[in-house]
């Protein structure tokens, strides 16, 4: 449960979810096919929900956006049949047409919709047919949208339409994205200077006349520009004006200012392979982007859970506890063995007496919240 201010400066508190919850609940409606409006500010995730739970279930989503749409288009177009004498109605292609369909029909930026068009579906979302339309039986709905205090373009939903949903209200949880960048290789110095500074994952204010502002949704351009420079495809100062148009100026100074300190780390592969023990230059910021690196590498070489492999665990290991601080070590341990689901074998490890030792209760600890 979150509190936070209204448009008239009164308080009013409102449950909000993290997207792992949100997910539960959508999936939970599913189950008794009750549509669920989804709402947020910009850019925090809300189609990624949709689309992720779409591929945990191996349902299709079809994203009819409304917005696009005149209030006609949902019955669709009209024609005469020369059989029955009579006008009939063509309905719109980006509707499931096999009776046998699973997908999950997702009207995303639903409140972009005029109050027209927004009526129209009225009678699909609610009796899951419109005019001689159907909906097939195994199809769920899903909308999603901004609040109107986001100062997106939204019309207010007209009140008999808000009654046919459940509504839902999805708020940025640091734990749930961080699970979710690390599983997708969102690059490291993205996911090691939000590790360290969760704050930053977001900083929209509806208020600000700022047009950039941080968001996951503008993190994840941002890791996308690193890959490029990773790859030679653009200069420093491109980059730099680019993650301005992404984050802003501030949030781009900080970050720019992280990346520069954390390139003084040594690399993961020399770590990996043992030829760097000891860490001469330690910065916090900079010591969490070095404990992703080394989860991606580690994790791009558990294909071949050899001996090489296993020596590169205990080189892991041997490392963060000789160089990282607590937190970062229950941080790499977790990622390693529970989000990647590298679980080395004990007896093959050197280094796993002085870990489960020193580390073992502070993993369990974390694991069990």
């Amino acid at each position: 449960m979150s509190k936070k201010e209204n448009t008239s400066g009164n308080l009013n508190t409102t449950r909000t979810l993290t997207a792992k919850r949100t997910a539960s609940a959508i999936k939970h409606a599913f189950k008794s096919q009750r549509p669920i409006m989804l709402w947020g500010p910009p850019g925090i995730g809300k189609s990624e929900v949709v689309a992720e739970i779409g591929k945990n279930l191996n349902r299709p989503v079809i994203d009819v956006r409304l917005a696009l749409w005149d209030p006609t288009d949902l019955k669709g177009i009209p024609f005469y049949n020369p059989k029955a004498n009579s006008m009939e109605w063509a309905p719109p292609a980006e509707l499931p047409q096999d009776p046998d369909s699973n997908v999950i029909l997702f009207f995303d930026e639903l409140p972009s919709a005029v109050p027209a068009t927004q009526a129209a579906a009225y009678q699909l979302i609610h009796n899951r047919r419109i005019g001689k339309y159907i909906l097939p039986k195994n199809v769920d709905m899903v909308a999603a949208g901004n609040r109107e205090g986001d100062r997106g373009v939204t019309y207010k939903m007209p009140k008999p339409l808000a009654n046919r949903f459940l509504h839902l209200e999805m708020a940025v949880d640091f734990d749930s994205w961080f699970e979710w960048a690390v599983d997708r290789n969102v690059h490291a110095d993205v996911v090691g200077y939000l590790s360290y500074a969760k704050q930053d994952l977001m900083s929209f204010d509806p208020r600000s006349p700022e047009h950039a502002f941080a968001t996951p949704r503008s993190w994840k351009f941002v890791s996308d520009l690193l890959d490029d420079e990773d790859e030679g495809n653009i200069s420093d100062d491109t980059l730099a004006d680019l993650v301005t148009g992404a984050l802003g100026d501030g949030l781009c100074y900080k970050f720019m200012t992280h990346r520069k300190i954390a390139s003084k780390m040594p690399k993961p592969t020399d770590i990996l392979d043992g030829k760097v023990e000891k860490l001469e230059f330690k910065d916090v910021s900079a010591l969490y982007s070095l404990t992703v690196s080394l989860c991606y590498e580690l994790k791009e070489r558990s294909n071949k859970k050899n001996d090489k492999w296993y020596s590169n665990v205990d080189n892991y290991f041997n490392f963060i506890m000789d160089n990282f601080p607590t937190e970062l070590v229950v941080m790499g341990a977790k990622v390693m063995l529970y989000t990647y689901n590298l679980q080395p074998l004990p007896d093959k490890m050197k280094s796993f007496d002085r870990f489960f030792e020193k580390y073992g209760k502070y993993i369990m600890n974390a694991t069990a919240e």
